[in-house]
């Protein structure tokens, strides 16, 4: 069994994902399986791929980017997985810092640490320093921890059937998060930048933000429902009228975001770099 299972799905990222691989190779102090899950890319995905020999790759329809990260953690072996999406990069040292972090923390289910937002070309925006777990805040306020600087001990996520829900595009993996959470799933928070999280007019979650058209608009609002979903589910619901609800949403919103300004100014200090 192997220390790591690196899953990154992919569907025509071929310009971007050569950094991802990159990342992931460079990584010592550890093993590691990295499975690329392709939805089927007609650009040169595969190309790149095949000229990392530590990288495998399978190429097969999916339902969605969920669908696709499923099907790589079902052939994970590792005993910890996380999946990197092709345009982001896990940062040096990143694995071994999980791993002794790991050690060190047996009762952890699910290890997560900081990132930095990086644009098209790679260069630094800011840095994203956390916290320790908040139940409430992710419930309430949104997804706040960084997918791509998490990690799942599989034995007791993966392995129990935690699966992302394919019903979910954009906030997978805060729905994700919340269902652990209420299922006793230990949260440890790692102070160390652990990813480069890519920011882009291309990516699932920035694809939308400005556009005004009636597509772009639904799509944005089908973005607002999942959130939704997930206040209503995990979060704190107190009226059968949904538009009070949406109420409550928006002052729970604000009162979570001024905790989270408060507690990443508390932490931040802490933060190693990655």
């Amino acid at each position: 069994m192997c220390d790591f299972s690196i899953i990154t799905p992919s569907f025509n990222y071929g310009h971007y994902i050569t950094e991802c691989l990159q990342s992931v190779a460079a990584q010592e102090g550890v093993s590691y399986e990295h499975l690329v899950m392709d939805a089927g890319s007609s650009d040169n995905t595969a190309e790149v791929c095949g000229r990392f020999a530590h990288a495998e790759f399978f190429s097969e329809p999916d339902v969605g980017m969920s669908d696709g990260i499923n099907k790589g953690f079902k052939r994970a072996g590792g005993r910890w997985v996380m999946w990197l999406n092709a345009d982001d990069r896990l940062r040096p040292g990143a694995l071994l810092a999980v791993k002794q972090f790991a050690g060190q923390n047996p009762g952890a289910d699910v290890i997560y640490g900081c990132w930095n937002f990086i644009d098209r070309e790679g260069n630094l925006m800011r840095r994203m320093t956390l916290f320790p777990f908040q139940r409430g805040m992710l419930a309430n306020m949104g997804c706040y921890i960084g997918s791509t600087s998490t990690f799942y001990k599989r034995e007791t996520t993966i392995s129990q059937g935690f699966l992302l829900n394919i019903h979910f595009r954009t906030i997978m993996d805060g729905e994700y998060f919340c269902r652990l959470a209420a299922n006793g799933k230990q949260f440890k928070y790692l102070s160390k930048v652990l990813a480069d999280f890519r920011l882009h007019d291309k990516s699932i979650s920035q694809g939308c933000l400005r556009r005004t058209d009636i597509d772009g608009v639904l799509v944005r609002q089908i973005q607002f429902a999942e959130a939704r979903a997930i206040h209503r589910v995990y979060g704190i619901t107190l009226f059968k009228d949904e538009m009070l609800n949406g109420i409550v949403d928006g002052v729970l919103f604000h009162v979570f975001r001024i905790l989270k300004g408060a507690l990443r100014t508390l932490y931040a200090r802490n933060a190693q770099n990655g």
